[in-house]
């Protein structure tokens, strides 16, 4: 039996037509990427964050974390900015309150990722997903990475 949850994401994310148009991009992006940056992860274990960070790791995906208050999360070098980051980050999955979101969209489109993912709680960004888009970056917002994993991935992978 699944669970109530899951039921629920299959009613809303994959039945409303303008979120199922939406959740087949993502599968696509979560289908496709390898490194992310985790902007705001805290180095606390209780918080949604450092969660989130632990399973996108444990399903396989390379963390960055991106905290200017610390030297390493979830044993991986953390770096105070997106543009200190070596390499190629193919999303950024974004912690932080609503006011820094411009800022960081602009940092994120200095180093050229995929996706932009705002987490819940983040809030609704209009002007920041038109900017992504001209630079043909996908921008979500208010969805959870770890949870559009969980129901589009993991379960799909798993045989459900």
């Amino acid at each position: 039996m699944r669970n109530t949850f899951g039921n629920w994401y299959d009613k809303k994310m994959r039945a409303t037509p303008e979120l199922a148009g939406e959740t087949d991009k993502i599968e696509h992006w979560l289908d496709n990427i390898q490194t992310i940056a985790i902007v705001g992860i805290s180095r606390n274990r209780h918080k949604d964050s450092y969660f989130v960070g632990r399973y996108l790791q444990n399903a396989g995906y390379t963390i960055i974390p991106v905290n200017p208050g610390a030297t390493e999360i979830l044993g991986q070098k953390a770096y105070p900015d997106l543009v200190s980051i070596p390499g190629d980050i193919d999303a950024v999955d974004v912690f932080i309150k609503p006011e820094y979101v411009s800022e960081i969209v602009d940092q994120a489109l200095e180093i050229d990722p995929k996706v932009i993912w705002l987490q819940l709680g983040v809030g609704e960004h209009p002007e920041e997903i038109e900017k992504a888009n001209k630079h043909g970056v996908m921008m979500v917002q208010n969805r959870c990475m770890k949870v559009d994993h969980q129901f589009l991935i993991r379960d799909r992978d798993n045989g459900k």
